[in-house]
């Protein structure tokens, strides 16, 4: 699982006091706290559209049109302790109606341009050339729900109940999805070292 973690940026978006502050402050239309936001999710933000789209422009729009909503729907927010899960919230329901919008096939595209994982994902030039066809290999491997969990929970940080709820779905699938990929992704770290 390191795989997924190296260089990945951790910054605010696991403290989720922080996260509340800075939407409140955007609430009261500090456009510094919005950037600063930004600073602190959009690699999660975009990792999660990404792997549900697997299209980065689509996944680009995604992540603007999400700020975009933040910044609009603010003032609304009333913290729960789970500021991370609103704006994923957020942000798969823009997938949805991406989606939706475009009347896309979910198995026309399923291949996902190295240089997205690389960029979004907040791997750095020193990451091994290894590890990227590494990455690359491991998500591909994974199905598009497996890939979803993964995301939300290692790039993320939700906890399964959390991704449970999210994506509206039992808990005991989310885990035994997450163990699944987990179990894929050791076979195929085992068979590339």
């Amino acid at each position: 699982m390191l795989i997924f973690c190296a260089g990945i940026e951790t910054g605010l978006y696991r403290d989720t006091g922080s996260l509340d502050r800075l939407l409140e402050q955007i609430a009261d239309g500090d456009k510094h706290a919005l950037a600063d936001l930004y600073e602190a999710v959009r690699v999660p933000v975009y990792s999660y559209a990404l792997s549900i789209l697997k299209h980065a422009p689509d996944a680009e729009d995604v992540l603007h049109d999400c700020f975009l909503s933040i910044h609009t729907s603010a003032a609304g927010y009333r913290s729960v302790g789970k500021p991370m899960a609103w704006i994923l919230t957020i942000t798969r329901n823009l997938c949805l109606m991406k989606l939706r919008e475009k009347n896309r096939d979910r198995n026309s595209r399923t291949d996902i341009p190295d240089e997205d994982w690389d960029t979004h994902l907040g791997l750095s030039d020193e990451t091994d050339i290894c590890d990227r066809l590494i990455l690359e290999e491991c998500m591909g491997q994974l199905s598009d729900m497996e890939r979803q969990i993964v995301v939300l929970h290692a790039v993320s940080g939700l906890k399964h109940r959390e991704i449970a709820g999210m994506l509206s779905i039992p808990l005991a699938t989310v885990l035994s999805r997450y163990s699944r990929a987990v179990k894929k992704l050791k076979v195929i770290l085992e068979r590339e070292g």
